[in-house]
């Protein structure tokens, strides 16, 4: 059997770069009644297209009577790797679901979920504590929460009783979506009588097991992971077979192999994901489920060295496709660049991450307080933000409209200009909040500033580059000197 060659099955579609608007225009209702949001069908249709919105944003198709079209623009927009749905209610994610090989070519949907793992053999009390960790690791980036998502929920007992009493104690206390990972049948039955109503991930079937995991896969409507750990012309030949059995909602794991093997494991996720979204290979095209976790059953060396090796790997495999990852260490050194990497690959690259434009009052200001400006750009934002709460200082801050770029980018591009400044100035009605007419600028911005002063009729003063600066900058130059 072959990874990725052409086969029978395989069917050729357009890529979402080749459809057009006007390919999902002519499906459309053509109402333009607007319940959408946009001002008509054709707006709609290239949104549509941008991935910027979904089909079902359109009431008028989800009636009986579009139920044609609405089939011919679902098939139309089908990204070429499925998303799949595990948990259920307000913590449900969705993995899968992209449409390009590569970030730059179109957005990437569905960020990586990452799950932490528990084990049957773990005492009560110290089960329950991991899982309490788990849910409430959180981290404030550029004023987003990053979260982790799952709980892996390992049978290393291989007894049925053990692993049902496990997953019923983690049912009873979270809410988060679970992974149930056994290779053994009867235990995964067990597992599934207690969180079977979860619609848990059911991790896997193999060669040998498929059948059965199928069957529960199909009596409990859960998803199910395909286990070919090396061998990607077995794993394509597992997922026919499932398919052809009625299982629609896989997942595949072509296995993760650490140090030595990660190469290789690198190239089998690579080769997956490129054919589905470069060949069109309808077998591939599922989520990779990338198992991070597995460096912890080699050799037995240092934990440090251990969590280390943790942290690359499910970082090539976060750069490699990988949908949904399992991992192990809870340690934040390893976590959090997880957290933050994947927080920046599923950005639009279309659109830089910013804040609402406005101005933003901290402490206690008052009219003799002073008044700073930047761009909206979110990670310039929240790094003078979080200085000037550092320091407790009472002022003002502008936050100027720069669609998202940083200081330094907005003045080279001239997006940040002595005219956004003086417009921005008189739109938040800025000489309102304030008994003087002082302004200061960024560091890197100073070349604006005789401009600004003509513009603004506001004495400027240039601040320091790095927004830690403000502090003293404050100290020993506010109040100005009269000019």
């Amino acid at each position: 059997m072959s990874g990725t060659g052409s086969m029978p099955e395989q069917k050729r579609k357009k890529s979402i770069r080749e459809i057009s608007p006007i390919d999902v225009y002519k499906s459309l209702p053509k109402t333009n009644c607007r319940e959408c949001g946009e001002a008509n069908c054709m707006a709609f249709a290239t949104r549509l297209v941008n991935g910027e919105l979904v089909l079902n944003d359109c009431p008028p198709i989800l009636t009986d009577g579009n139920s044609k079209s609405y089939d011919t623009l679902s098939t139309l927009l089908a990204p070429p790797v499925r998303a799949v749905e595990i948990g259920t209610g307000e913590y449900r994610m969705t993995i899968g679901g992209k449409y390009v090989l590569q970030r730059h070519e179109f957005t990437y949907h569905n960020p990586t979920p990452i799950a932490l793992d528990v084990h049957d053999l773990m005492p009560e009390e110290e089960l329950l504590e991991r899982v309490r960790h788990i849910e409430e690791f959180s981290y404030n980036y550029i004023g987003r929460k990053l979260v982790l998502n799952a709980i892996a929920v390992r049978s290393c007992s291989n007894d049925p009783k053990t692993f049902r009493s496990a997953v019923r104690k983690i049912a009873g206390i979270s809410h988060y979506p679970l992974i149930l990972c056994a290779l053994d049948p009867e235990v995964m039955e067990a597992g599934l009588l207690e969180a079977g109503d979860r619609r848990p991930l059911i991790y896997a079937a193999t060669e040998s097991t498929w059948k059965e995991m199928a069957e529960l896969s199909l009596t409990y409507n859960a998803p199910l992971v395909v286990f070919a750990p090396g061998d990607l012309g077995l794993l394509r030949s597992l997922v026919k077979t499932l398919r052809e059995y009625g299982v629609t909602d896989l997942v595949l794991d072509p296995g993760t192999f650490a140090e030595e093997g990660l190469s290789d494991t690198i190239t089998s996720f690579t080769a997956i994901r490129a054919g589905a979204c470069r060949n069109f290979d309808d077998l591939f095209g599922y989520p990779l489920l990338g198992v991070p976790l597995t460096v912890w059953t080699g050799e037995e060396i240092s934990d440090d060295v251990l969590k280390w090796r943790e942290a690359i790997t499910a970082s090539m495999l976060l750069s490699r496709y990988a949908d949904l990852l399992i991992m192990h260490s809870m340690d934040g050194w390893v976590l959090l660049p997880q957290l933050i990497w994947r927080f920046n690959i599923y950005t639009d690259p279309r659109k830089p991450v910013s804040v609402e434009s406005g101005v933003k009052t901290f402490g206690r200001p008052n009219p003799e307080s002073p008044v700073l400006i930047t761009t909206n750009y979110a990670l310039t934002f929240f790094t003078v933000e979080s200085d000037i709460k550092a320091a407790n200082l009472d002022c003002y801050l502008v936050v100027v409209d720069t669609g998202g770029l940083s200081v330094e980018s907005a003045v080279a591009g001239r997006y940040f200009t002595a005219d956004s400044i003086a417009h921005a100035l008189k739109t938040y009605n800025v000489p309102a909040l304030v008994s003087h007419t002082t302004l200061i600028i960024p560091g890197l911005a100073a070349r604006l500033s005789g401009e600004a002063e003509e513009a603004t009729g506001w004495q400027i003063l240039v601040g320091p580059k790095d927004s830690s600066g403000i502090p003293q900058f404050l100290r020993e130059r506010w109040p100005p000197e009269p000019a």
